[in-house]
């Protein structure tokens, strides 16, 4: 059988996306587990409202103090979640064949790796950052230690904030903001170059 590499050097708006957030119980990749998970579809440039996935999942242990002032999901919560092994391949389902978008991608990457390998689905080495993207258009300050928030960039550029710390929630914030910097982009690219802005050049600017 002969294996093609996928093409990214089309018009962004050719490709389908999925916007993808999860929550969990801390940001140490030995301790903390994913406890919330949220996908969104963006098709032809526009962002789907229906069709989105979200799920709650049982950890192991507790959220801790900390974490529940963060996104609100208690222990009790969640006794009625099903497992991280029921809820990931429904995931790698609805994200199907399209490209994914998160925003800080480092934390999706290293939380949904190991759990979607199990299940014959490799995390993209190359996914479209939006963090990385309001870098490029010079909206927030490089930082070695940080993040930017995706809700302070969201009213930056005068966009709804959807249920902020929730995975559906901060999924569908970051669709927006996607959309938004991209078509920043695309202004600032009329004065750089003729050519369309494709998905190879919003996956180099993500790196």
């Amino acid at each position: 059988m002969n294996w093609m590499k996928p093409r990214f050097d089309g018009y962004w708006r050719d490709y389908e996306y999925c916007s993808l957030d999860i929550e969990t119980t801390g940001l140490n990749l030995q301790n903390d587990e994913v406890i919330s998970v949220g996908a969104v579809h963006i098709t032809d440039g526009r962002f789907k409202s229906e069709d989105n996935f979200y799920q709650e999942i049982l950890p192991a242990i507790a959220p801790s103090v900390s974490s529940i002032q963060i996104h609100g999901l208690r222990g009790v919560d969640l006794e009625n979640a099903r497992s991280v092994s029921e809820v990931i391949p429904e995931l790698i389902t609805h994200i199907g064949g399209r490209v994914l978008i998160t925003h800080a991608a480092w934390v999706e990457r290293g939380f949904l790796s190991q759990h979607m390998k199990k299940y014959g689905y490799k995390f993209p080495k190359r996914v479209i950052d939006t963090a990385a993207l309001a870098r490029a258009c010079a909206l927030v300050k490089e930082s070695a230690t940080h993040e930017p928030s995706l809700e302070a960039l969201a009213r930056k550029l005068k966009l709804p904030v959807y249920a902020p710390h929730h995975a559906l929630g901060d999924a569908m914030t970051t669709s927006v903001v996607f959309l938004a910097l991209t078509a920043e982009l695309e202004r600032l690219n009329q004065y750089k170059s003729r050519q369309p802005l494709s998905l190879q050049d919003l996956l180099d600017l993500s790196q």
